[in-house]
């Protein structure tokens, strides 16, 4: 036996393959999860942790990401993308057809491939097409069959109509210039310069209306490449970025593309079957597409004012959507990215001194969504120790911003109490003890006033999608969204009679997966005394059928039965939104034993995972695992918790103990 183990490995290494490689963790993920319709709204296209490029093609029946597995016509390959946002999202500029304009290709399904950082495809035309990337650096490849090489670019494709669009063709080989395009929804805008780089000579044919034929009179005889560099900048330094990688080949840059990803997935490591780690690194990877690190290389970047700054100490980044991802995705950066965390909260400070919008502003550095909610992920990045958190810079800002927290409707109030609660903290943090009682103060009222009157007395409207001008959900799922002022609900409702109205909420499907107002509640058992509920619903949540009453905007003609999360092109549940890693990260936390409810409190609560040993590698070189013991049984309740040998009893962990590394140990 030893000797054939011996022969075994030895085989493997003739052959280039190590152990390692055999348990690469990229080959978990399936980029085609939630890229069918509205199950998603996410696009297979290859890019890097928190690039400015997803390159991939986009379908002439498009979602909001551009690309849609059901169909198989493609409009043209665009560089960028926003994953899983709603509205008609944003990007899909730069585009490149390889045929011309007005002919229908299609994608060969059965050659369609895809992995973290790669995707190829055969065109019903017998174009073969390659694309990987860098971090601003889209990199084509086009093997044409027959007897002529075209493309077709469009320098004006946007997902909405782009407001401005500038280019020249400054070689046979090379153009460059920009695209001014609107952000999701048509809030604001934002500009890429763009320098593109043929692998060899074309001519131009029929320019019009931004378009623009391209012939290569050799293209039939070897692959056409195209590489597609952008800065928020200017050309020049757009140009800088190809020159940076000219001479590494497409397979060079994409393995370096693969190793960045198994560098940033493998920070978590779990042992289970093979099916859970799909769904599970796909989730993962869903988190790091966002935000974009937006710093040129020669350390320059556009603020949302549109002046060009230098990023002295850090790192600039853009492209937010943190209306939502302030829930769960930047509190699993914090968790397993704390150095960038501590370059997106300068960022985010830096967007506070120079005009932060709501939404955005017209002069973003890259495709992006809406930024509400910031200070309650900045608290919660202080609050777990991220470095160099300075709150002074842009607290001036964010008083401005409190000025206008919307309250016209109850979710609004709700929101705006919790945003005034960490506001109220980071005043105290640096001083201004006026202001936090003064923030303190209104975010109390605000939320008194609102429950009492909107949430605490249920009747018959509680069902209903959107009652009392609420934004997507009814006043059962917001009922439960400020998870901060728990303790208030209990003295003003009691307890067991909570607890009962929380077993009523979920016994009556009440819950909706499929949005995020309320995918914190089935963890408020933890603070009922009855954990064994939150570990129940969850391990459902994740792993079994269940009946859903809501999609994101309204009930089910017919309620929907079956998995929230799906190895699929249907990924998720019907009218589920991905949004941007945010419920990729929930399914992460969920998966991995643990779930932060009270985003702006260090403390997690405990929950079963559904991996029988997670192992976290942290920034600061440590480790710390969360283990099952005398587990027989997936649905069986844990009977203590251990942390480092000592009891738990609360079923709450602390951000910091983690830091320290060590062993939670979940008994059964």
């Amino acid at each position: 036996m030893k000797k054939f183990l011996v022969r075994l490995f030895a085989t493997l290494a003739f052959f280039g393959i190590s152990q390692a490689a055999a348990q690469n963790v990229t080959s978990y993920v399936n980029p085609f999860i939630g890229t069918d319709g509205d199950h998603g709204q996410v696009a297979p296209g290859a890019t890097v942790p928190f690039g400015m490029i997803n390159v991939c093609p986009d379908s002439q029946d498009r979602t909001h990401a551009g690309y849609n597995y059901r169909d198989s016509r493609v409009r043209g390959i665009s560089i960028n993308r926003v994953s899983g946002v709603g509205c008609s999202g944003a990007g899909g500029n730069l585009s490149l057809k390889p045929s011309r304009l007005q002919d229908e290709i299609r994608i060969d399904k059965k050659t369609e491939k895809a992995s973290p950082g790669y995707y190829e495809a055969t065109l019903s035309n017998g174009v073969s097409v390659k694309l990987t990337a860098t971090h601003n650096v889209a990199i084509e490849e086009y093997t044409f069959p027959g007897t002529e090489a075209r493309l077709n670019i469009d320098f004006g494709a946007s997902r909405e109509k782009a407001r401005e669009v500038s280019y020249q063709f400054t070689s046979s080989t090379e153009a460059e210039g920009f695209v001014r395009a609107p952000n999701v929804c048509g809030h604001g805008s934002y500009k890429l310069f763009f320098h593109l780089k043929a692998s060899q000579p074309f001519k131009i044919e029929g320019e019009k209306d931004n378009k623009a034929d391209l012939l290569f009179p050799n293209g039939t005889k070897r692959p056409v490449e195209i590489r597609i560099a952008v800065s928020s900048v200017d050309s020049d330094s757009a140009k800088k970025e190809n020159t940076l990688v000219a001479r590494k080949s497409f397979k060079q840059l994409q393995r370096e593309a693969d190793a960045q990803w198994e560098n940033t997935l493998s920070k978590i490591a779990v042992e289970t079957s093979s099916e859970d780690k799909v769904l599970f690194y796909t989730n993962l990877y869903r988190v790091y597409h966002s935000p974009a690190n937006v710093t040129s290389a020669a350390g320059k970047f556009t603020g949302t004012d549109g002046k060009i700054y230098s990023a002295r100490g850090f790192t600039y980044y853009s492209s937010w959507s943190i209306w939502d991802t302030f829930r769960t995705k930047f509190p699993l950066l914090v968790l397993t990215e704390a150095d960038r965390m501590s370059d997106i909260s300068q960022s985010l400070i830096h967007l506070y001194q120079t005009g932060k919008k709501d939404w955005s502003t017209d002069h973003e550095a890259t495709p992006s969504v809406r930024t509400e909610h910031t200070v309650i992920l900045l608290l919660d990045a202080y609050r777990k120790g991220i470095k160099n958190i300075d709150f002074r810079p842009g607290y001036g800002g964010m008083q401005e911003e409190a000025k206008r927290y919307a309250s016209k409707s109850p979710d609004q109030k709700l929101e705006a109490s919790y945003d005034f609660w960490a506001l109220a903290q980071i005043a105290e943090i640096i001083g201004e003890k006026d202001d936090a009682r003064q923030y303190r103060a209104q975010s109390e009222k605000l939320f008194e006033e609102t429950w009492k009157k909107e949430f605490m007395h249920i009747d018959d409207s509680f069902t209903k999608m959107k009652g009392n001008g609420l934004y997507q959900g009814t006043r059962w799922q917001y009922r439960w969204a400020a998870p901060q002022y728990l303790d208030q609900m209990i003295e003003w409702v009691g307890k067991e009679k909570l607890q009962e109205q929380l077993d009523t909420f979920f016994a009556q499907n009440l819950y909706n997966q499929g949005n995020e107002p309320d995918i914190h509640v089935p963890f408020l058992f933890n603070r009922f005394g009855a954990p064994e509920k939150t570990q129940d619903i969850v391990r459902r949540l994740l792993t079994t059928d269940m009946t859903h009453i809501y999609g994101g905007n309204a009930e089910f003609k017919t309620p929907y039965f079956g998995k929230a999360f799906i190895n699929a092109p249907k990924g998720y549940m019907a009218e589920m939104d991905e949004d941007d890693g945010t419920m990729g990260a929930w399914y992460v936390f969920s998966a991995i034993g643990i779930y932060p409810m009270t985003v702006g409190s260090e403390y997690y609560e405990i929950v079963s995972p559904i991996f029988d040993k997670v192992t976290l590698r942290l920034d600061n070189g440590k480790t710390f695992s969360i283990q099952t013991k005398n587990r027989k049984d997936k649905n069986a309740p844990i009977k203590e918790v251990r942390l480092n040998g000592q009891p738990v009893t609360d079923f709450q962990l602390a951000h910091s103990a983690i830091l320290q590394g060590g062993t939670l140990e979940l008994v059964y």
